[in-house]
């Protein structure tokens, strides 16, 4: 099911307020769901999208979400409502994690996520090798 833009906006809207207020201190910048598609530059197009990134720059702290990556995903994978629910709720506090660290002066979770990228990268090149041979 292919959820519109604005549906995907109002259940964000609705899962971030069922996270406890103290952990949006100091995401002076919120949380915006952006219209765009973000393929993982790293793979060819179509195999890996970016859901979201927290964001620690001049323009403050914020977290983006893309409604794109997450409808080129939900396309191909027939994903239902509750898909839906648990991949934007998923998203969402996997960037609040960064959030929190990033505050704590942590970095555990992006020492994961480069852990897991690299794997999947190496997964990835190993299929490839395998299907040209």
């Amino acid at each position: 099911m292919l959820l519109t833009f604005d549906q995907v906006g109002e259940m964000l809207d609705d899962l971030a307020d069922a996270f406890p207020p103290v952990l949006f201190d100091g995401l002076n910048g919120g949380v915006n769901l952006l219209e765009e598609a973000v393929p993982d530059p790293d793979f060819p197009e179509g195999e890996m999208y970016i859901l979201g990134e927290y964001c620690d720059d001049l323009l403050g702290r914020y977290i983006n979400l893309y409604y794109g990556s997450f409808a080129a995903l939900a396309k191909s994978e027939d994903w239902s409502v509750d898909t839906w629910t648990d991949e934007l709720r998923t998203t969402l506090a996997h960037e609040l994690t960064h959030h929190l660290e990033a505050l704590g002066g942590l970095h555990g979770l992006d020492d994961r996520d480069a852990e897991e990228l690299a794997r999947w990268r190496a997964e990835y090149a190993a299929e490839a090798d395998a299907s040209e041979e």
